[in-house]
């Protein structure tokens, strides 16, 4: 699903920043959780994973309730497995790190919106781990726990920005 570990610059100076935010700012010791949301940054920051969140220009920030519900279902379990996770850590990344840029985004008069974006990644971690295979049962516990601690996972990529900017 996953690599655990990051032997880049860039990937150690952003596990700093997650253990940090996520230890020393929130309580929270979980290092499986805090090592998927430092991956997360790496991967999305290197551009590879990075895509403008649907909202920005023709769509709206609802849009991606409507990404979860055209996850091609008759399609193989570990592709709609990987859609799924895509997606949450899309909603993730964006609601943690620049919930302005989805504030943008949102249709005037609309403040559910937001939460229906958050709703959708909870929802998309949620839908991932029921597709992982039994014999990846740590895999399944992870998303499952994104899925339950989301809130949490935004709250500490909130506190990764803040510490990201006293770093510079």
């Amino acid at each position: 699903m996953f690599a655990a570990h990051e032997p880049s610059d860039l990937g150690r100076f952003f596990r700093g920043l997650t253990e940090y935010a996520f230890h020393a700012r929130l309580g929270i010791v979980d290092p499986p959780l805090v090592d998927y949301v430092a991956l997360l940054l790496v991967r999305f920051l290197r551009n590879d994973g990075l895509e403008i969140p649907p909202g920005i220009g023709q769509h709206e920030v609802t849009d991606v309730t409507h990404m979860l519900l055209t996850v091609r279902l008759h399609a193989e379990a570990d592709e709609a497995r990987e859609e799924y996770r895509h997606i949450g850590d899309s909603t993730l990344f964006w609601s943690g790190l620049y919930p302005e840029a989805l504030h943008r985004c949102a249709r005037p008069g609309v403040e559910d919106a937001l939460v229906g974006y958050r709703e959708a990644g909870k929802q998309a971690y949620w839908l991932a781990s029921t597709l992982e295979p039994e014999d990846a049962a740590e895999e399944r516990r992870l998303l499952e726990r994104l899925s339950r601690e989301y809130d949490l996972c935004v709250e500490g990529l909130a506190e990764v920005r803040r510490a990201w900017g006293d770093a510079a």
